[in-house]
C-alpha cells in the first residue's frame, strides 16, 4: 500500500495495528509516496492500494481506476494568532507544501482575493508548523496532519468550504485485494 504522510501516520498506523492483530498472517508493506507516484506504482503492479487524496479543483484520474471515498478531511489556516482569516494575510509570507497542496493554497488565497508570496515550500508537516509558531509565515494544513504532530504556539482555523478527499484506489477490474 502506498499513501501520504498524514494518512500513515493516522488512519493506516491504526487499520495496520488492527489488521495484524486479526489478520496475523497477512503482511502489508507501506510506502510513503504523494498520490502522483502512489498512482504510478499502483499502475506498475508495485503495490495493490493507493491511498490518494484531492481537491476540488484536481484533474481527474484516468480511467481503469476505481476510487472509494473514505472521507473528508478539513483544511485549516495555520497562524501564530488566534481568530485570523485567509484575508488576514494577503501580506503575509505563506508557506507552500507539495504541488497539489500548493495549488490549493493558491485557490484558497484567490478566493480572499490575492495571490499568495509563497517563501517557504516543505512537505514536512512538522517543518511547516515549526516555521508558523517561529512568526516565519503562515500556511494551510489539512486536519490529519494536524492530529499527526501538533506544534505548541500555532492557533487553527478551520477553512470549511474546502476540505480534501481521501480515497483509496485500486486499478483494473475485481477481484480486490483482501
Amino acid at each position: 500500500m502506498a499513501g501520504f504522510q498524514s494518512v500513515l501516520s493516522t488512519i493506516v498506523t491504526a487499520a495496520a495495528a488492527a489488521l495484524a492483530r486479526e489478520h496475523p498472517g497477512v503482511e502489508l508493506g507501506l510506502v510513503d509516496v504523494h498520490p502522483v507516484e502512489a498512482l504510478r506504482k499502483l499502475r506498475a503492479g508495485e503495490i495493490d492500494v493507493a491511498l490518494i487524496f484531492r481537491y476540488a479543483d484536481t484533474p481527474r484520474e484516468e480511467d481503469g481506476l476505481r476510487l472509494v471515498h473514505l472521507l473528508d478531511d478539513p483544511i485549516y489556516l495555520v497562524t501564530y494568532e488566534p481568530g485570523e482569516t485567509v484575508a488576514d494575510h494577503r501580506d503575509s509570507t505563506w508557506i507552500g507544501g507539495c504541488e497539489r497542496c500548493q495549488d490549493e493554497l493558491v485557490t484558497v488565497c484567490r478566493r480572499s482575493g490575492f495571490s499568495p508570496r509563497i517563501s517557504f515550500v516543505s512537505d514536512d508537516m512538522v517543518v511547516m508548523q515549526a516555521l508558523v509558531a517561529a512568526r516565519m509565515g503562515v500556511t494551510t494544513l489539512p486536519g490529519l496532519a494536524l492530529r499527526a504532530h501538533r506544534e505548541a504556539g500555532i492557533h487553527t482555523t478551520e477553512l470549511a468550504d474546502d476540505p480534501r478527499q481521501i480515497y483509496a484506489v485500486t486499478y483494473g477490474d475485481p477481484p480486490d485485494p483482501p
